[in-house]
């Protein structure tokens, strides 16, 4: 585990791994695909594909130092200056406030709203039927408040993990939107990620990534 994680699930919960910043949990899902992952083919190319993956974010920000250093500054730059305002691409953005005519965050803040309890407020960002080309990577997020705190779980089909850092700030950004609406704090991001990949492509990127963060002796 890389220092500084905060893998201290309980028993019975070993399969979600707990990271303090999104550089670290980054860092962390790049080598469980380096690692685990085996030789595949996706849509754009050849790729390494990984197990399926579950883990949390404590705290996220496009100012995070493994981000800074490591990152695409180019494209943080472009999300942190020229939208700020804006959580998703505007695709996504149109299934998350118009698919068929609903407001989706709407929905999730009313529904728990009126019943906090619920494990009903679930988001599909999916359409049955719709063309394959179509299906974003993003297929669904779910919201529910536990210890008087929002948190939100987004489920990913498939995700090039090489850029996920590009999808899990935004992703806050959602969060916070609805815990707003709703009067609470956030807690944290949980992702879950069916096929992280990552692009043969940029294989020696990773590489290059993981040899400057290696990972630590086991405590």
């Amino acid at each position: 585990m890389l220092a500084g994680s905060r893998d201290v699930a309980p028993a019975g919960d070993r399969a979600v791994q707990r990271w303090e910043t999104c550089g670290r949990a980054w860092i962390a899902v790049l080598r469980h695909v380096w690692a685990a992952g085996e030789a595949g083919m996706e849509d754009h190319g050849p790729i390494i594909e990984g197990p399926p993956i579950l883990f949390e974010i404590a705290s996220l920000s496009w100012e995070d130092p493994i981000l800074r250093e490591y990152g695409d500054g180019a494209r943080m730059s472009r999300w942190a200056q020229d939208r700020p305002r804006r959580t998703m691409d505007s695709e996504l953005g149109e299934r998350l406030r118009d698919l068929n005519g609903v407001h989706q965050l709407h929905w999730v803040a009313d529904l728990l709203r009126s019943r906090p309890w619920t494990t009903s407020a679930w988001i599909s960002l999916t359409v049955p039927g719709e063309d394959a080309e179509a299906v974003p990577s993003l297929a669904a997020l779910s919201f529910r408040i536990r210890d008087y705190r929002l948190i939100m779980t987004a489920m990913f089909r498939s995700q090039n993990v090489y850029r996920g850092y590009l999808a899990y700030v935004p992703l806050r950004g959602i969060q916070l939107e609805v815990a707003d609406d709703l009067g609470l704090p956030p807690g944290p991001l949980r992702v879950f990620i069916d096929v992280p990949h990552i692009e043969v492509a940029d294989a020696n990127g990773v590489a290059t990534v993981l040899a400057a963060m290696p990972e630590p002796n086991a405590a």
